[in-house]
């Protein structure tokens, strides 16, 4: 019997392992270094985006999959699907919500239904993970809908960065900007809240950054069952300690480890350490 497909976009970090267990199909965004253009994941390393970024004459610019890319997969899944939902990184981040929708209004072949997830970074993946749980276990396309936004209304995403220079580029530093020609040397820890990036607080140290997220969490989250992945962009060492401390204090249901994407990490640059959660 045929069931719901999920699709989200390669912003979503799922692990790979978890995509292929169900299902999920991504849809790689496109990152343009000095005229060459790269799928997000698939000819394009984290670590080569760094150094180009270091080496490049411009900054690297991202850009939504084409409608083509987006009618290419749904027309693949079509026929082995009973409808696709289709979940994306805020619409106030990037356009590729929006080529999605166009993308699904194009084709009559099967029911798809594009969700918002109002985040991105593995707060994006979990509300793709849940989603495609709940097809996985036969749910109709309503009930998988009503799953991702009920996830992506209580999934949080925290993170400190090594420089707002990044973000700023990019133009998408949000409340942030306050913190732009500081003469303090600080770690901010800022959150993503309706595709906005603001400033939590402005620890010093990436140390007394990190404590501020495990705090923020601890009062989010109680005893309850915890599913979290930590997010990181070359900093591999860091994100294992943060994942042993998270393992230590709190009850994980799951618990991942997850390097930016190519294309989270040249809005973000090096140095980014942080975690995306949420409690049953």
């Amino acid at each position: 019997m045929k069931k719901v497909v999920v699709v989200t976009d390669s912003s979503a970090t799922v692990p790979a392992s978890l995509a292929e267990k169900l299902g999920i199909r991504v849809v790689p965004i496109v990152l343009a270094i000095d005229g060459h253009a790269f799928y997000d994941g698939v000819d394009i390393t984290p670590t080569e985006v760094y150094h180009l970024q270091r080496e490049a004459r411009h900054p690297p610019t991202t850009s939504a999959p084409s409608i083509g890319d987006f009618l290419h997969v749904y027309t693949a899944t079509a026929s082995l699907a009973s409808g696709i939902v289709s979940i994306h990184v805020s619409a106030r981040l990037s356009a590729t919500h929006t080529a999605a929708v166009t993308a699904s209004e194009l084709l009559d072949d099967v029911p798809i239904r594009v969700v918002d997830s109002q985040t991105a970074a593995m707060a994006q993946g979990f509300v793709a993970l849940e989603a495609a749980r709940a097809a996985a276990a036969g749910a109709s396309m309503e009930a998988v809908v009503a799953r991702a936004e009920e996830v992506a209304a209580k999934v949080h995403l925290l993170a400190t960065i090594g420089t707002l220079e990044y973000l700023h580029r990019g133009g998408r530093i949000g409340g942030a900007a306050a913190l732009l020609g500081t003469v303090l040397q600080i770690k901010p820890v800022l959150y993503l809240a309706d595709g906005h990036v603001d400033v939590l607080t402005r620890p010093r140290t990436k140390a007394k950054a990190v404590k501020v997220m495990l705090g923020e969490m601890a009062d989010r989250v109680d005893s309850r069952p915890l599913h979290a992945a930590i997010l990181h962009a070359a900093v591999p060492e860091e994100a294992e300690e943060l994942r042993q401390q998270i393992e230590r204090r709190f009850n994980c249901a799951e618990l991942y480890v997850t390097e930016l994407t190519p294309v989270m990490g040249a809005h973000t640059g090096p140095g980014v350490l942080g975690v995306a959660f949420y409690v049953d």
